[in-house]
């Protein structure tokens, strides 16, 4: 297996296949090992096989939610750019990571509610709202989220990253991949791009 996918402590040590059947995620490659491989051996087969969009679901089926949260609130930087600032659903997303509680995760379901249509950045507060495995707040609690809805989103967000990048696809696909590999070992996810590594050496 490759070393890019060792220490991945806060993935489930589940079979990615159980991951993967509680969202609505599928894969496109055919596996061809066991149906109880872990995710870092799926996510090395992934690779091998150039499946870098199956590689992305499954770090968006496989990432708990709080990972999931602050991985989404990342690629939601990515989407409006550096020097932008955040948006209601964005910054309240990212308060809800820093510190999570009911209070910040009501703020982030009143700046999700808010949010306009256009806005991609709300998916990070939906994120937030269905951290819990609930519909929201309050009278909400009593109701499932939507299967699979959070971690679509976090999916769904960070391919808005890659296609904000303007770069060729792979570099902006390994770089969010690489990203949530960071987070799930316990890192920041404050990774350099590639570029931009490349870009310092230069200077």
């Amino acid at each position: 297996m490759s070393g890019r996918f060792e220490g991945l402590n806060k993935i489930p040590q589940e079979p990615a296949a159980r991951l993967l059947a509680g969202t609505n995620l599928k894969l496109e490659a055919e596996l061809a090992g066991p149906a109880t491989a872990g995710v870092a051996d799926v996510l090395a087969e992934l690779e091998a096989a150039g499946a870098l969009v199956d590689m992305l679901k499954l770090l968006a089926a496989s990432l708990p939610p709080r990972e999931s949260a602050w991985w989404a609130c990342l690629a939601g930087r990515d989407v409006i750019g550096p020097q932008a600032e955040p948006s209601p659903s964005l910054a309240a997303a990212e308060a809800w990571v820093f510190r999570p509680g009911e209070e910040t995760r009501k703020a982030a379901f009143r700046a999700a509610e808010a949010a306009d249509p256009m806005d991609d950045t709300a998916m990070c507060a939906t994120i937030v709202v269905y951290a819990d495995g609930t519909l929201g707040p309050d009278d909400l609690k009593e109701y499932p989220a939507p299967q699979g809805a959070l971690q679509a989103m976090a999916f769904g967000i960070n391919l808005k990253a890659v296609d904000a990048m303007g770069d060729d696809f792979d570099g902006p696909m390994n770089f969010v991949i690489d990203r949530a590999l960071d987070i799930a070992r316990g890192g920041n996810g404050r990774i350099a791009r590639p570029t931009e590594s490349s870009e310092e050496s230069a200077g």
